[in-house]
């Protein structure tokens, strides 16, 4: 595999537009690659992305710094060997950061939203900047995570609008083919006990999942797709577990793909309730731009199939630093502590490749 990653780490350094990824409990690696300045196009509405092919970057809110991103160019597969070269069985567990005083601080403005502006849910994310290693490899982390996090969708891609990106997302946005599709409401957090996966749940874990599900149902009923909806499921997703539910409808036009996006994007999960006033106060009082941390990325093809996830457990690949990301959803009855140590469990599925 050095030959792979010398070339991936290459095309990093020579600013070209590729992704490398690999879909949850496969071994077979999926490269795209921009071979010309027009197989990279960028846009600003979803609508653009009607009858579009090709794999596609989307931050968590379009603007003209942080445009959708689409690489049109043919996918090339290979497989990997299945046997892990790396040990992950000595590691000594991480020691969580304590609470900052600048997390407290905007958790409770945040908190304020419920009362100020009637919200029924946010989602407040924090940066963690960490230094480099001076042997970092970024192809070589996409590998581990590879081995790491069978069940995941891991990706690492680039492009000179995007830097670069990697991560390990366990959140599935929309996949389909043909007239069978399927969303997923992915919600609720709980770290693993002892590497099990936890079996008692908070009302507050569960009413967090709800309003993600009800939401993807209320959009796709006012599209006029009708929906079956299947769980809640409790899923392992890297260090943490998650309660989710599967929705499947029949879609009987695949070539406005984009709009259906456009209706789903951002879902509670990553943004709030209601949906405009959540944007706009994470907009206004997080401390930072999300860019593409918490939009979607993966495969878009009306004709073929379509596997889009989101950006989430990950990180953004600089020269000098690596910023990490992690978010939580926040109730009326949330807790500072609880959400910080939530966003610590989420993090570790990126410090854990380093």
């Amino acid at each position: 595999m050095e030959h792979v990653y010398a070339a991936i780490d290459t095309a990093i350094h020579d600013n070209r537009s590729f992704v490398v990824y690999r879909l949850p409990n496969d071994n077979k690696l999926r490269f795209v690659s921009a071979t010309t300045e027009d197989a990279v196009q960028t846009f600003y509405d979803f609508n653009e992305l009607n009858g579009l092919e090709g794999f596609v970057i989307a931050p968590f809110g379009v603007g003209q710094e942080c445009p959708i991103v689409c690489i049109q160019a043919k996918e090339i597969t290979w497989e990997y060997p299945e046997e892990s070269p790396y040990d992950f069985t000595n590691e000594e567990p991480p020691v969580p950061a304590h609470i900052t005083p600048r997390y407290k601080k905007r958790f409770h403005k945040f908190m304020a939203a419920f009362h100020e502006w009637g919200m029924q849910k946010i989602v407040f994310s924090r940066q963690l900047k960490m230094e480099r290693p001076d042997m970092f490899s970024p192809s070589e982390a996409f590998m581990k995570a590879c081995y790491r996090y069978p069940d995941a969708y891991v990706y690492l891609f680039h492009t000179p609008t995007t830097s670069t990106w990697l991560g390990c997302t366990p959140e599935l946005l929309l996949e389909g083919e043909g007239e069978q599709w399927r969303s997923v409401a992915l919600a609720g957090t709980q770290p693993l006990v002892n590497g099990v996966l936890p079996m008692v749940w908070s009302e507050k874990n569960y009413e967090e999942q709800r309003m993600v599900s009800d939401y993807i149902y209320n959009q796709l009923q006012a599209a006029g797709i009708d929906t079956k909806e299947e769980g809640p499921f409790i899923v392992r997703a890297g260090e943490v577990a998650h309660l989710s539910s599967t929705f499947h409808f029949t879609l009987p036009d695949n070539e406005y793909l984009g709009d259906l996006l456009q209706l789903l994007h951002p879902t509670p999960a990553v943004c709030g309730l209601p949906k405009e006033d959540a944007y706009w106060y994470i907009c206004d009082h997080e401390g930072y731009s999300r860019d593409y941390y918490s939009g979607f990325l993966g495969w878009l093809s009306p004709d073929g199939k379509t596997e889009l996830y989101m950006n989430l457990r990950c990180m953004q690949i600089g020269p000098k630093i690596l910023m990490l990301y992690a978010g939580s959803g926040l109730l009326p009855l949330s807790t500072a502590d609880d959400e910080w140590q939530e966003t610590e469990a989420k993090m570790q599925t990126m410090k854990a490749l380093l």
